[in-house]
């Protein structure tokens, strides 16, 4: 098997699988019981919380452990919109947010507050010019992803402060890092940061919220009180730990594995073009960690006169996985958003594969799948051409 689609989730570490399954059947109390069991449990998760701040680098602030991404996107969205809302009512994002951001920013549209979605070009590079419109005096947030997860392109998240400093703007920077998280540096001036365990070889369902320190948002989920109050439920310790042994595995060789991985993105590109006719690298092709370049783990490509969903199953035939597009709208119909944004035409977007790569791939699997890859797009050419 040749798993390319690292971008929608990842293997699990079998040390990370290892920890949890100890948490489950020994460390199995509750973290809020005051007898050593529960102190255990509780232990593991201010080591978790440790880990995770050392991973992001920002130990000047407070890690609030969630169900994912999506919950932390949710977490931060709603509660700088309604902490910051006597101070205006503007928030700013991008058109090629995740689902997560953009459903957030749509219901607080409909309770009254205004949102500006910032253009992208062909890269899927942000358009600077209409966010320094964008952003007032009334605007109280503004939320960007860090790396697009489709294109893989970065955003220029490290500029938006001084943007906002410049136009005055009274909100606060929320950064959703799902996908460049255990990649890329962390945003050093966000005041918000969204994480996800299961796109760094964690477990599922776990996820984090960094929140600066001194700031106040409301709880999320009220009870009990877990998460100084912020998140409410027993914590879920086998997930927290596994999260945050995830984080510390992530970040001990993150600059290595990360050249690793552009070696093999960058091999790939080149086998694809000079094997097949007529296809565009949709992401920047340069990989690296600055703005408008590319994620080294993302590449998206449109083969001409092909239909992406035929091209997966086939390489799904071969062993080979690699996606469309997002699978966390997968389900939904229409094109891709981000895709649609970035100006593509229906028939591009029709014939888009994702490759995105992680710890488990190797240079050697590279050959195949350009071979497998430049098959699947010559038969369906040439079956195409006797419709």
């Amino acid at each position: 098997m040749i798993y390319l689609d690292n971008s929608a989730t990842t293997k699990q570490h079998h040390e990370v699988t290892a920890l949890m399954v100890k948490h489950m059947e020994e460390n199995f109390g509750n973290p809020s019981s005051l007898y050593q069991l529960g102190v255990d449990s509780e232990k593991s998760v201010k080591t978790a919380r440790k880990q995770l701040a050392s991973a992001m680098g920002l130990h000047d602030g407070n890690i609030c452990f969630t169900s994912g991404g999506t919950e932390a996107d949710n977490m931060a969205i709603f509660g700088a919109a309604r902490s910051m809302r006597r101070m205006g009512r503007r928030i700013v994002t991008s058109a090629v947010e995740h689902p997560a951001v953009l459903e957030c920013c749509r219901r607080l549209e409909a309770e009254g507050f205004e949102v500006e979605r910032i253009g992208v070009d062909s890269r899927c590079r942000l358009n600077m010019d209409q966010l320094e419109r964008a952003v007032n005096e009334d605007t109280i947030l503004v939320t960007l992803m860090h790396v697009n997860n489709e294109a893989g392109t970065v955003m220029p998240v490290d500029k938006v402060k001084a943007v906002m400093k410049a136009k005055n703007a009274p909100g606060l920077l929320h950064c959703d890092a799902v996908q460049s998280f255990g990649k890329l540096d962390m945003p050093q001036d966000a005041d918000l940061i969204s994480v996800s365990g299961h796109k760094i070889h964690g477990p599922k369902g776990s996820g984090a919220l960094y929140i600066r320190k001194g700031l106040n948002i409301p709880a999320f989920i009220e009870g009990g009180g877990q998460e100084s109050g912020r998140r409410s439920g027993t914590e879920n310790v086998p997930a927290i730990a596994g999260l945050g042994l995830a984080a510390e595995l992530a970040e001990a060789d993150r600059k290595n594995e990360m050249s690793r991985i552009a070696a093999m993105r960058s091999y790939l590109i080149d086998g694809l073009k000079a094997e097949i006719k007529d296809i565009t690298i949709n992401s920047p092709e340069e990989a690296g960690d600055e703005s408008g370049l590319c994620c080294p783990s993302v590449l998206n490509v449109s083969f001409a006169g092909t239909r992406g969903e035929v091209l997966l199953h086939t390489l799904e035939q071969d062993g080979i996985y690699v996606s469309t597009g997002s699978a966390c709208s997968s389900n939904k119909k229409g094109q891709s958003h981000v895709l649609k944004a970035m100006g593509l035409k229906d028939k591009e977007i029709e014939g888009t594969l994702r490759f995105s790569f992680g710890r488990y791939n190797s240079m050697d699997e590279m050959d195949t799948v350009i071979m497998k890859v430049a098959a699947a797009v010559k038969r369906f050419r040439r079956l195409g051409s006797f419709r």
